[in-house]
C-alpha cells in the first residue's frame, strides 16, 4: 500500500473536504447532535479552532488552526469519525475490504486537505464553504441552511444575512 503523504505545518491552518462512503445518504444532516457531540469531545481531548464549517447531509467542509506546536489533524478527524460512527446504528453496505478489517462502511476512508496559505487564501475558502448549502441546490440563499458557521460569521460583523443571496447563484466557487 502507498503511504499517503500530507504536508503538515505545526499551528496551521487547514480547509477539509470530508465525505460519506455512500454520498445518497443524509446521516450528517439526520445525526448533526451525534456530529457535534463528536466533535465537542475531540476538540476537548485534542484541542483546535473551527474557524469556519458547514454541514451538508453526506459532506462537509471546515477550516481548522491547529494549536502552534500540533500537526496531528488526522487523528482528529480519525476520532471524529469512530465517535459519530459509534452513535450510529448498523445498516451501511460495507465493502469486503472494510468487513475483514471490521470496519464500518460510514465514511470515505480519506478526506481532502489544503493548507491556508494566506489571508485572501483563507477568505476564499470561506466563501466557499458558506456558499456551498446554495451550489448544491439545498437553499437558495446562504442564510437559510442552519447547519453553517456563517450565522456567527454575521453575528461577528464579517458577513451580511443577505451576503450571496439568489442574484449571487451564478458564481463560481470551484
Amino acid at each position: 500500500m502507498t503511504a499517503y503523504r500530507r504536508f503538515r505545518v505545526d499551528g496551521g491552518t487547514y480547509f477539509f473536504t470530508v465525505n460519506l462512503a455512500e454520498r445518497h445518504r443524509k446521516l450528517l444532516t439526520d445525526h448533526i447532535g451525534a456530529l457535534r457531540e463528536a466533535f465537542r469531545m475531540v476538540k476537548e481531548a485534542h484541542p483546535f479552532t473551527i474557524d469556519a464549517v458547514v454541514i451538508l447531509p453526506d459532506h462537509l467542509h471546515t477550516i481548522w488552526t491547529l494549536p502552534k506546536s500540533e500537526q496531528d489533524f488526522s487523528l482528529r478527524w480519525r476520532q471524529i469519525k469512530s465517535a459519530f460512527s459509534r452513535e450510529i446504528e448498523k445498516g451501511e453496505r460495507i465493502s469486503k475490504s472494510r468487513s475483514r478489517k471490521g470496519e464500518r462502511g460510514i465514511w470515505q476512508r480519506r478526506f481532502w486537505e489544503h493548507v491556508i496559505r494566506n489571508e485572501e487564501d483563507f477568505e476564499h475558502h470561506v466563501d466557499y464553504i458558506h456558499f456551498n448549502p446554495v451550489k448544491h441546490r439545498y437553499v437558495k440563499a446562504v442564510s437559510n441552511w442552519p447547519y453553517s458557521s456563517f450565522h456567527r460569521y454575521v453575528r461577528l460583523g464579517i458577513y451580511s444575512k443577505d451576503w450571496a443571496g439568489p442574484e449571487m447563484n451564478d458564481l463560481d466557487f470551484e
